[in-house]
């Protein structure tokens, strides 16, 4: 393909990342509503004429307006609901989560739904009074405004449900270590986003291509950058993986190999140069994002327990929850090369996930917040144990000297002596070994 920017794998990931967005649902059941309209046109003028007129046009109408006017309240109560959950999830457990809630896809149906059942009724009454819609074609749009009745009050049903849980703690603590385990479990599948390791010093001789722009990594689209680096005969080393912060002019990508293109010209096919191709595949803005992303998820669901520890909230059992999920998730942690995972991306270099960097990424807040809540570092150190006997040898020494570190700060926090016990006591025997029993200072303990 002479555009490297139309790789069906480049185009995919972009259509799914759209399918996220309210707006796209909402275009799309507005142009269903049309064709659904096209279809009842055609499907009435095929009817025999002993059919047609055993539904009069006036049924029609009256259903037409039942939906005109309930969808554009319940629309407007839909809204005035969704706003108010991004809100107070934002404020009660940490701005991160807005942008994930934004794109519960429950909601989004429902508010799709509710706006294309309003615009088919709004479009099908127009029709009716030019007279496209005549009484002949009475029984074809009666049974069609019937489905799309029935098709509203299934999503009314489904939203009604939905808004149970739809922002409560359990909802969105769950939405969170769904969306990470997802991320994390597609990572595992395709290590290193299907290119080839890049561990320990970058090789002598490469050039840099800077970022044009200040702002996270939010998205890469590895098969594009493998196919430039293909053309332009040269190896990619993306030393900024996703979720990292670059500066303006910052080195983004080393390149190994001669590339004479210059930054702001094309070459004789008048084609993108590989400083170009490259900005276009690795997508910078101001906001981190789920996306490829399993670290950010880890960071949003320790936000959610350090928040949950403030003096404001006082719930250690959210934080304990937290825990649990993280170990879960970090549980299924490997490197162990599966089948059909070898790199296919031979030209493309980027960093693996280091198992320390994940632990601090999902521990270190609530560790630091909770230290002085014996609960929740018993609850961490027994976490931490059991991903000490994980099989991967990575993880297992991450967790025992994470394991180390936040038991001498416990330690160092908790006044009473007993306390102290029972947590070294839930510690693994390696880490209590390591850590020095008298780390507490001498405190009043009569109290």
């Amino acid at each position: 393909m002479d555009d490297i920017r139309l790789l069906p794998a480049t185009l995919l990931r972009v259509a799914r990342q759209h399918l996220r967005k309210l707006w796209v649902r909402v275009v799309v059941m507005g142009l269903l509503a049309f064709v659904s309209l096209g279809l009842t046109q055609l499907g009435g003028a095929w009817l025999p004429d002993g059919v047609r007129g055993r539904v009069t046009g006036a049924s029609a109408d009256r259903l037409l307006d039942i939906i005109a006017n309930a969808m554009l309240a319940v629309t407007i109560f839909s809204m005035t609901v969704m706003v108010t959950v991004y809100r107070s999830s934002s404020t009660q457990w940490t701005p991160r989560v807005h942008q994930l809630i934004m794109q519960d896809k429950t909601t989004q149906r429902t508010l799709a739904a509710f706006i294309g059942a309003y615009v088919y009724a709004l479009v099908a009454i127009v029709l009716r009074e030019v007279g496209v819609f005549d009484d002949e074609h009475a029984f074809a749009l009666f049974w069609m405004t019937v489905l799309v009745l029935a098709f509203v009050v299934v999503n009314l049903v489904r939203w009604v449900l939905h808004l149970q849980t739809f922002g409560s703690l359990l909802d969105t603590t769950r939405q969170v270590e769904g969306i990470t385990r997802r991320q994390f479990q597609d990572r595992l599948k395709t290590p290193c986003l299907g290119a080839n390791p890049l561990t320990g010093a970058l090789p002598d001789g490469l050039k840099p291509i800077h970022a044009k722009q200040s702002g996270y990594v939010q998205h890469i689209y590895p098969e594009g950058l493998n196919a430039a680096a293909e053309r332009f005969d040269v190896s990619l080393y993306l030393i900024r993986p996703v979720g990292s912060f670059v500066y303006l002019n910052e080195p983004l990508v080393w390149v190994q190999g001669d590339w004479d293109t210059p930054e702001n010209a094309k070459d004789e096919d008048d084609r993108p140069t590989l400083t170009a191709l490259i900005r276009d595949h690795i997508i910078v803005g101001d906001l981190r994002t789920y996306d490829q992303d399993p670290r950010f998820g880890l960071v949003v669901m320790g936000e959610m327990a350090s928040k949950a520890l403030s003096s404001g909230i006082n719930d250690p059992g959210t934080a304990i929850d937290v825990i649990t999920r993280i170990g879960r998730i970090l549980s299924s942690y490997s490197t162990e090369e599966k089948p059909g995972t070898r790199s296919k991306l031979d030209r493309l270099y980027v960093p693996p996930l280091s198992p320390g960097d994940l632990i601090e990424d999902g521990f270190s807040a609530l560790a630091r917040d909770g230290a002085a809540l014996v609960e929740v570092q018993q609850h961490l150190q027994a976490t931490l144990a059991a991903l000490m006997r994980h099989p991967d040898a990575g993880l297992a020494d991450a967790a025992g000297h994470a394991a180390r570190r936040y038991l001498t700060r416990a330690l160092r926090s908790l006044p009473f002596e007993d306390d102290r016990e029972d947590l070294r006591s839930s510690a693994h025997a390696d880490v209590r070994c390591n850590v020095p029993k008298a780390t507490a200072p001498v405190t009043d303990e009569s109290g």
